[in-house]
């Protein structure tokens, strides 16, 4: 079993990561830590980005769980690049925390949930954090 789990400021709660942990040990699952970023990100950018996902990788690491650190940096949009990821990887479910958002963040925010919600070919689990 695959699962991924698409980072944003969100994964580093305790939420998170702990259903991750538990999913991932109860069905031997190898987790993707994923994060897609812009095609112009800088190189500092990028090494913050993999200190964070490492940061998480370390966390599975001790709970026993297997885990890879994937940036992506291929142009596409948030959600359809998670969704492609996902298809590629055969992953048999996408696990993300959300939060509340303002009605502006629900516009931004939300068409990407919402697209990957629709979109992937594979289970996708909403956590809400506070």
């Amino acid at each position: 079993m695959k699962l991924l789990v698409s980072y944003d400021k969100n994964l580093r709660t305790t939420a998170v990561m702990e259903l991750t942990a538990r999913r991932a040990k109860e069905s031997g699952a190898l987790v993707y830590l994923v994060k897609t970023c812009a095609s112009d990100a800088t190189p500092e950018r990028i090494s913050e980005i993999e200190k964070k996902l490492d940061f998480i990788k370390e966390y599975l690491d001790k709970q026993g769980v297997k885990s890879e650190v994937h940036v992506l940096i291929r142009g596409l949009a948030p959600g359809d690049d998670i969704v492609r990821f996902a298809r590629d990887k055969a992953v048999d479910e996408i696990i993300f925390g959300m939060k509340k958002e303002s009605r502006v963040g629900k516009l931004v925010f939300g068409s990407t949930v919402q697209f990957i919600i629709l979109e992937a070919h594979c289970p996708v689990t909403t956590i809400k954090v506070t």
